[in-house]
């Protein structure tokens, strides 16, 4: 469905049932930009869970806010902008029956493929237009698996696209990297004392052995007992934002003896993608305005069991796609790190990197400091096709929390600056 909005923004969504029983949901909004070469940019959020038509629309990179207001550093000044409700179940995507579930990032990647190519028959015009993936938190995980089919499909020509890159935002690429950093990130920061930064750090070491063992869901299981640890000993960081200290006491569910485990995940890492004025926009006014929904279908409604179905694959790495990123096709792939974020902090993200092929490389590349408005906001460092993005004074959710340097960091990774 078509759709011009107040403003002269040129929208469209639509279902693609990528399975039988299996319904995705897509919005499109086309670039206010008037560049000839300005790029679609697909977002998909993290979780697994988050929908993207929601948070990282309404909360991060789309032209407007929650409360309907213009938002300044809008990625649409830059690109066409492709929201997906991704895994299936996530925000305004549904299953018919619990098998319909996706369990493993092999499935989202083959369900992201159904539903692109579904999207580039519908808009042809996208298929001679620089593609670009980014991505926040597990999304990146997702993208991860996403560009590796994608770019096979367009090797094998069962795709036409301009696929020129991924850019991976605080991404959950190797999981036990970023919990084993969490202990010496904390202490650094003067949020735990020695005592705190050892009970830490025991925590994660018996998730690092479940992981060395193949014990996924036992690894996950720890990995929530690390975060019940990390909440007690700093009186309840913020994961996303370090900094964000009021924020943290919405997420604290550490001492809720009537959550199980994956409740506990499911609370402080998917239901902050829905918080109640979001939720009430989305399944009010949106909803409305969308026309297609199903009525049965709630906004978000499906979201916990999205993350449940994951469980057994969440701590698994995917640091070798990566690596094929890197080494094996001309892609841009791009990681960028939030200062202030904590769930997948710079330290652990920089712990794989440098075990990647291109270590040397990049380690002798210059790093260039970002600058907005004559402050460094920001370093960039690149070597090959492969790019590192620090951005200051912000956590988790970059674009939230540092808008103008995530667009001048898009504009710069897509060439539109």
């Amino acid at each position: 469905m078509r759709h011009s909005a107040p403003g002269g923004t040129d929208q469209e969504w639509a279902y693609v049932d990528v399975r039988p029983g299996a319904h995705m949901f897509y919005w499109l909004y086309r670039t206010t930009s008037s560049s000839a070469n300005a790029p679609l940019v697909m977002w998909l959020q993290g979780g697994p869970g988050g929908s993207s038509t929601g948070f990282g629309n309404f909360e991060e990179i789309g032209p407007l806010d929650v409360q309907q207001q213009p938002r300044n550093t809008t990625w649409l000044s830059a690109a066409s902008l492709l929201f997906v409700d991704n895994p299936v179940g996530t925000g305004f995507s549904y299953v018919d029956n619990d098998d319909a579930y996706t369990t493993n990032v092999q499935m989202i990647a083959a369900d992201l493929l159904t539903t692109f190519q579904a999207f580039l028959k519908k808009a042809p015009e996208f298929q001679s237009v620089p593609f670009y993936v980014f991505t926040e938190s597990y999304g990146g995980k997702m993208t991860s698996a996403f560009a590796q089919v994608l770019y096979k499909a367009i090797q094998a020509k069962s795709v036409t696209c301009d696929f020129r890159g991924v850019a991976l935002g605080d991404s959950w690429i190797s999981p036990i990297d970023s919990v084993l950093a969490w202990g010496p990130y904390l202490y650094t920061n003067s949020l735990v004392d020695q005592k705190g930064l050892a009970a830490v750090q025991k925590a994660a070491q018996e998730t690092a052995a479940l992981v060395q063992e193949g014990q996924w869901v036992n690894a996950t299981i720890q990995w929530s007992v690390t975060e019940n640890v990390v909440e007690k000993v700093t009186n309840g960081v913020n994961f996303y934002n370090i900094l964000d200290w009021a924020g943290s006491e919405q997420l604290r569910v550490a001492d809720r003896q009537d959550l199980t485990y994956i409740e506990k995940l499911y609370a402080r890492h998917v239901k902050p993608l829905q918080a109640m004025t979001l939720d009430q926009l989305m399944n009010g006014p949106i909803r409305e305005k969308l026309k297609i929904i199903p009525k049965n279908v709630t906004w978000g409604g499906q979201s916990g069991m999205v993350f449940v179905k994951q469980q057994g694959d969440f701590m698994k790495p995917v640091t070798d796609i990566v690596e094929y990123l890197v080494n094996e096709t001309p892609l841009k792939v791009v990681v960028y790190s939030g200062q202030l974020d904590l769930i997948v902090e710079t330290l652990g993200t920089e712990a794989w990197v440098y075990r990647l092929k291109i270590a040397d490389m990049y380690r002798k590349a210059i790093r260039k400091p970002i600058l907005t408005q004559g402050v460094t906001n920001g370093f960039v460092k690149t070597a090959k096709n492969f790019s590192f993005y620090w951005i200051l004074k912000a956590g988790h959710m970059v674009p939230a929390d540092n808008g103008v340097t995530a667009l001048l960091m898009v504009r710069q990774i897509t060439g539109q600056s």
